[in-house]
């Protein structure tokens, strides 16, 4: 029997399944003036999807292809999946990294897409890493309290893109990973279990 694979709340994803390095190439420094230009640019068109008065799948729909130009979803992906990487076979690291974008960018769309009359500001912006910078957001819906989000922001390809989310000081990569991590040792240590658990979750449209 698969174990179970829960799917991240509210706070893990908004508040805190974008999300954990393991032989990763290393990445050129980004600065921390342009980690914020970055941040403020994908905001921006985040916001004006948000806001528009399209129907809500449409709305998710152009929130998932933003995303997915933003994201750096392998590095995250593998990331999340830690030492259970080396222990996957390659036809199981093709599998869930296809399965992971699935689910990070369903999830991610599917709770931003909800969002309308939405305010975002960047606030600062400073260096974690050699890598990468932490760029503070606030985002305000029209009918809640203000969240912030901290991204982080690293050169992917020479390209900026985002490597983590946090919220409320929780990590959405490491978060996701103590739980992918979870899944696999109740499975035996078998990747596959993860696999299985994946596409149990996004066939119940998790």
């Amino acid at each position: 029997m698969t174990p179970p694979l829960t799917s991240l709340g509210r706070r893990a994803l908004l508040a805190a399944p974008l999300l954990p390095v393991i032989a990763m190439p290393a990445r050129a420094q980004i600065s921390p003036e342009a980690a914020s230009a970055f941040i403020h640019s994908t905001g921006e068109e985040l916001v004006a999807v948000l806001n528009s008065r399209d129907p809500l799948e449409e709305r998710r729909a152009r929130v998932a292809d933003i995303l997915r130009r933003a994201v750096d979803i392998e590095g995250t992906g593998r990331f999340v999946l830690g030492r259970w990487w080396r222990v996957a076979s390659a036809e199981e690291q093709a599998e869930y990294l296809r399965l992971f974008e699935q689910t990070l960018i369903r999830n991610l769309a599917a709770r931003f897409g909800e969002f309308q009359g939405v305010r975002f500001s960047v606030g600062r912006s400073q260096a974690r890493s050699e890598d990468d910078v932490l760029v503070t957001t606030e985002v305000q819906p029209a009918d809640g309290a203000a969240v912030i989000l901290d991204w982080r922001v690293g050169l992917v390809d020479g390209r900026p893109q985002i490597v983590d989310l946090v919220a409320e000081g929780t990590s959405l990569r490491l978060t996701q990973r103590s739980e992918y991590s979870s899944v696999i040792q109740r499975g035996g240590g078998r990747v596959a279990a993860l696999l299985d658990a994946m596409r149990n979750l996004l066939a119940r449209g998790g």
